[in-house]
């Protein structure tokens, strides 16, 4: 196997397919080689992943009941057309069909306005999962890859400094110490630039959060209460459009 097919078999987004690269990377995953850690950069690398993945979950059970309320949405009005209909056609029990089409008549109506909610929570959370958090994590496989070739071009000078001196090893030793400082100063544009967007990713989660946790509840709250009321005035909040009900599925709703 070439070393660029290594690399990216074990899941390593390096560029520099490098025989040093190769033995740095082969030396880690089999233990031997010394590796540099910034432990709390990593500890909060990883806690982005294992929220990343919660996030991920939260985005599924809510696409899932965005699809549900739809179905029931369909159900409902499909059932308020029968009453109706048999309003017209059944004398002896108009007024019984009649008030039940009216009650699921607005069952649609608060149910369309609670799923334009859902949906704009749904819409915001994939955006902080699949764009803002990948954005980030995306610079943090760079960072990942710029730390193994800085380790790799790290021992390739060290293993030089300490072998036999001569005019032919002088010169391998100053291109080695150029590309190990090179490195170097890539790995730690890189280290800071990851904490710079873990910093700012942190404050706008909380932010994004903040707003679609508050719309979250105020509109199932009022949905189960049947506040209409209260339902309309958290869509106003939130700034959220309701889509006609000829909208195609899933979505119900566009920001402003």
């Amino acid at each position: 196997m070439k070393p660029a097919l290594c690399l990216v078999a074990m899941g390593v987004l390096v560029m520099d397919s490098s025989p040093q690269c190769t033995k740095q990377l082969l030396s880690e995953r089999f233990g031997r080689g010394s590796r540099t850690v910034d432990l709390e950069l990593e500890l909060q690398i990883e806690l982005l992943r294992e929220t990343k993945r919660k996030y991920e979950s939260v985005l599924q059970l809510g696409r899932a009941l965005t699809a549900h309320l739809y179905s029931l949405l369909q159900t409902q009005h499909a059932l308020g057309d029968a009453f109706a209909d048999l309003s017209q056609k059944s004398p002896e029990l108009q007024e019984e069909f009649g008030y039940n089409a009216e009650t699921q008549k607005l069952l649609c109506k608060n149910g369309e306005t609670l799923l334009g909610a859902v949906n704009f929570f749904v819409s915001s959370i994939n955006t902080l999962v699949t764009k803002t958090m990948e954005d980030t994590l995306m610079t943090v496989k760079q960072y990942e890859a710029a730390r193994l070739e800085y380790d790799a071009y790290r021992t390739d000078l060290e293993e030089l400094s300490l072998g036999p001196r001569d005019a032919g090893t002088r010169g391998r030793l100053e291109s080695a110490q150029a590309t190990f400082q090179a490195h170097r100063d890539k790995y730690e544009k890189l280290r800071g630039d990851v904490a710079i967007k873990l910093k700012f990713l942190e404050e706008n989660k909380i932010k994004v959060m903040h707003k679609q946790l508050l719309l979250f509840h105020n509109a199932v709250s009022a949905y189960f209460a049947g506040n209409q009321k209260q339902l309309e005035q958290t869509l106003q909040q939130f700034n959220i459009k309701l889509r006609p009900p000829g909208a195609e599925k899933p979505s119900w709703l566009e920001e402003q």
